[in-house]
């Protein structure tokens, strides 16, 4: 219970740091609490306001705290989930390499003493094909223009300028490497030569 007394409040001492204030306040919430708090007769509805006060504080305080925890929770599971995903993602791409992989290692063990050029160049294919395949199935596609086409910036990569009777100026003279597309995000450019424009 309060003890009462007839009494003036200490003035706030202007020059008090936010550390300091709270630590007045927590005094006079703690003396408040065991009821020895001194304060001036018939203000006991103010005490009383003040500890239903401190009580909510420290409710909201205990909800702050759990929601922070609730989050760090989150965040390590996020983490888990996303390095998770990223494993399997390259475990995906790693068992379609394999693949491959295992074509590379037939086409190496057999017997080169009877096999004709053509039939390694057909073995080499049958293998960039399988290797195409597999990145297909990631949504790669190619980039293969063809002479005459539009030079496209986006797509395209101008290596040289190739002066052409048969192909229009800024358009495509020849191609000197495929490129490839990742769904709609160009991973490299197919590079080009492209007719002149003009005077250039």
């Amino acid at each position: 219970m309060s003890k009462h007394k007839e009494a003036q409040p200490e003035p706030i001492d202007d020059a008090e740091t936010p550390q300091q204030r709270a630590d007045r306040i927590n005094a006079i919430i703690d003396a408040a609490q065991v009821g020895d708090l001194e304060v001036p007769s018939g203000a006991d509805d103010i005490v009383e306001a003040l500890l239903e006060v401190a009580r909510e504080r420290q409710d909201l305080g205990d909800k702050l705290l759990r929601t922070v925890a609730d989050f760090q929770n989150y965040q390590r599971r996020a983490a888990i989930n996303e390095r998770e995903a990223a494993m399997q993602a390259r475990s995906g791409v790693v068992q379609q390499v394999l693949t491959v992989m295992d074509h590379f290692d037939l086409a190496l063990n057999q017997d080169t003493a009877g096999a004709s050029a053509e039939q390694i160049i057909g073995g080499v294919q049958v293998i960039r094909d399988e290797l195409f395949k597999t990145l297909q199935s990631f949504g790669v596609t190619r980039i293969a223009p063809e002479p005459g086409d539009e030079f496209d910036p986006n797509k395209h990569e101008a290596m040289l300028r190739q002066p052409s009777d048969d192909v229009a100026p800024g358009c495509v003279v020849s191609r000197l490497s495929i490129g490839y597309m990742l769904g709609d995000r160009v991973v490299r450019p197919a590079k080009v030569s492209v007719a002149p424009e003009g005077d250039a």
